[in-house]
């Protein structure tokens, strides 16, 4: 095929022979041209430079530039024939051994020691040694055997950079090197999408050189120029997707609800028994400020657990209410949209009674609308909702059921994002005849640049202190493995904070029971030797008969029916259950200010975040608060360390940034979400937000300019490309 006619969208198959096109497409899900260009190299190795062979993991698929030490050959015990043994090193003392069986005596004349190569294969351990049981292997340099028709393509990189990308064992990175020259040498450079004047103005290479620099990079400098300028594509078309998407709501329609002097909102002030802190009150009045615009509220509400976000989602919808509205309030589960109603009725108290003896003046109705309501309940509080006498609505996706209408929906409050979708939030949209106003909640942190690159169609508004009378929570790591004693003082720990009249949780990462379900859900031991993680089911008799003998349990997860849910939920919320034993169905919004103590179990099974949300669930009353992080992971161990991490902080911001870190965070960009292959996959949300930044700045004076892009049709075709519709979902869903 010609230069002329190969094009980025060209097929593999057209380019690089059928058979290793279908192992492209088979295993990588490489299929053009275009998706081999910007199937970017992992990391580049450099003859001399060693790969660090003794930071490699057992089971890990791994591809290493090493040097030939020495070699031997032994006879097999177990059956004829000989074993050869090549050690390798890359410089930095650590050895690697590669072994071969059978007889092959051409590969011990080939692994001569001295030379260098590119191995391939799963690190597996043999008496404490690090090997490769029959690695796939080039070697650099002439006179290689067996591999010498692959020399060719990294040859040129002999004593260069050399490109080490993301492979599979039927396609090793040498395969998929060979192939991508095919490409640069037979495709056309693609057209620059970017204006010209951005790249001047940010000092960006061009595309064409950009893709043929981080594939064949001619020096250091060079593949960091390459690197930077596809970093901004991503960064360009995530942020030109966002600021398009704030650009379209804000010229949307919306009917103003300002605030009523003298209404609802004032007399609720007027009976709060405590003063709001100074950031309730600065974020109240930028919610209460765009509550009164024309254009639809697009805000995300972001604070620490026990801010008091939930105070200031309430004064919006009494707002909202005195302004002729209704307010509807989506939480993730019944249990929480159960506690939001309790919560909300006694904030209120009689100015949320309407038509009920002792009611105030100017009360309305909070109506609770769930799937678990009975028919008749259902009836009486879906009247509610349609005429308008209930100006605040609560539930769960049941309120997004056909049947469930609205007279007036003027405020939609989403508690904890990021357990929606979109075409959820859409639906509940739906209900109003126009866009209602969003606010939208989280207790998670968010690090600045992902909510610049996530939540980047929103305004953002930060809660940061905790209200006056909220208590300290002290986090502790109990290593069970290697003290079993701190466990035994952790269960009495619970028991004198029962005794002094306080409740406990104790959290574990699985359900469990039997039945199909349970043991689909339970894992068996996992490849390095780990138990199952421990289960709510399991755990909570044996505490009943051990550890906690006499005291009053009660147990909590997601399999539960929704009546008996709630019933464990208020019983322990009367004081009437001494430990309840849970799933993260207690994670978020579970309010029981009597709860001193939690103890997670299997900690090492959560994510920081999680961790961080679940110790939120205690100390939010008078008396401090303790999370005791059970652990068998050792000391000095990656899981450890995350845990010693949460411990050390209850900074939920410096502990999100931890979280990132750890994170494979094309799943924060949502590389992954959809199932389909994302270009996403260069920019990292930590070392890249300044880059992130002045891609944004260079977005809003585009689309300020040129709202749909008419005059850059390039540009929008490749921001279609780079964040096609599943992707942009996952951006809106956040």
């Amino acid at each position: 095929m010609t230069s002329e006619q190969a094009t980025v969208d060209t097929p593999l198959k057209k380019l690089v022979g059928e058979k290793t096109a279908k192992a492209l497409a088979t295993h990588l899900d490489l299929h053009t041209a275009g998706d081999l260009l910007y199937h970017v190299p992992r990391r580049y190795d450099e003859r001399g430079e060693h790969t660090d062979i003794r930071s490699l993991d057992v089971g890990e698929q791994v591809t290493v530039l090493a040097q030939v030490q020495r070699t031997a050959v032994r006879p097999m015990r177990q059956r004829r024939g000989n074993l050869l043994e090549v050690t390798v090193g890359d410089g930095s003392g650590g050895t690697l051994t590669l072994t071969f069986f059978g007889n092959q005596a051409w590969r011990e004349r080939d692994l001569r020691p001295g030379r260098w190569g590119l191995f391939a294969g799963k690190v597996t351990e043999f008496r404490g040694k690090r090997q490769l049981n029959g690695p796939e292997y080039v070697l650099l340099g002439s006179g290689g055997e067996g591999e010498a028709a692959a020399n060719e393509e990294v040859e040129e990189f002999a004593g260069a950079l050399i490109p080490v990308y993301p492979a599979a064992a039927a396609v090793p990175t040498w395969v998929i090197a060979r192939c991508v020259r095919v490409v640069l040498d037979t495709v056309a450079p693609p057209e620059d999408p970017l204006p010209a004047t951005v790249r001047a103005s940010r000092n960006l290479v061009g595309l064409g050189t950009a893709l043929r620099e981080i594939h064949r990079p001619s020096s250091k400098e060079a593949l960091y120029r390459a690197r930077r300028r596809l970093k901004w594509d991503e960064a360009f078309a995530v942020q030109l997707t966002l600021v398009q998407r704030k650009h379209q709501a804000a010229a949307r329609p919306a009917r103003p609800r300002p605030a009523v002097a003298g209404g609802l909102l004032d007399a609720f002030d007027a009976r709060l028994p405590y003063e709001l802190t100074p950031g309730q009150r600065d974020v109240g009045a930028e919610i209460a400020a765009d509550l009164a615009t024309a254009h639809p509220m697009h805000r995300l509400l972001q604070g620490e657990v026990g801010s008091g976000k939930t105070v200031v989602a309430l004064r919006a919808m009494l707002q909202a209410v005195d302004a002729g509205g209704q307010a509807a309030l989506l939480a993730p589960t019944e249990v929480l949209a159960a506690q939001h109603h309790r919560g909300i009725l006694d904030l209120l108290g009689p100015l949320g009674r309407a038509g009920e003896l002792g009611a105030a003046e100017h009360a309305t109705r909070v109506e609770l609308v769930t799937g678990s309501l009975g028919a008749a309940a259902r009836r009486r509080a879906l009247d509610e909702v349609r005429s308008g006498a209930a100006g605040i609505v609560l539930g769960t996706h049941a309120l997004l059921y056909e049947g469930v209408d609205f007279a007036d929906l003027g405020l939609v409050v989403v508690d904890e994002q990021h357990r929606f979708g979109v075409e959820q939030r859409d639906a509940l949209r739906a209900k109003a005849e126009q866009p209602p106003h969003v606010l939208v909640m989280t207790a998670t942190p968010i690090p600045r640049t992902v909510a610049m690159t996530v939540y980047g169609d929103l305004e953002v508004s930060t809660l940061s202190q905790l209200p006056r009378g909220r208590s300290p929570i002290a986090s502790h790591v109990v290593p069970a493995a290697e003290k079993p004693a701190f466990l035994e003082r952790a269960w009495r720990r619970l028991r004198e904070e029962v005794a002094a009249g306080h409740q406990a949780y104790v959290v574990c990462p699985r359900i469990g029971d039997s039945g199909a379900a349970a043991e689909e859900e339970a894992p068996r031991e996992d490849d390095t030797g780990r138990r199952p993680p421990l289960a709510v089911t399991e755990v909570a008799p044996l505490l009943a008969e051990g550890p906690l003998h006499g005291l009053r349990i009660g147990v909590l997860h997601g399999r539960l029916p929704a009546d008996e849910k709630d019933a464990v939920m208020r019983s322990f919320a009367a004081g009437d259950l001494d430990v309840l034993v849970a799933t993260t169905v207690v994670e978020v919004g579970v309010d029981v200010p009597n709860a001193t103590v939690m103890v997670v179990l299997d900690a090492d099974r959560f994510g920081v975040s999680q961790l961080h949300q679940l110790r939120g669930r205690v100390g939010r009353g008078a008396a401090p608060g303790l999370c005791l992080l059970v652990t068998e992971a050792t000391d000095g161990t990656p899981a450890r360390e995350r845990l010693d991490a949460v411990a050390s902080t209850t900074d939920g911001f410096k502990l999100a940034e931890l979280d990132l870190e750890q994170r494979r965070e094309g799943d924060v960009l949502g590389a992954t979400q959809s199932g389909r292959r994302s270009h996403l996959r260069l920019l990292s949300l930590l070392r890249d937000a300044d880059l992130i930044r002045d891609a944004r700045a260079e977005a809003i004076e585009l689309v300020e300019e040129d709202p749909e892009l008419a005059r850059h049709p390039a540009l929008a075709a490749s921001v279609a490309a780079l964040v096609d519709a599943d992707r942009a979902e996952y951006l809106e869903k956040g």
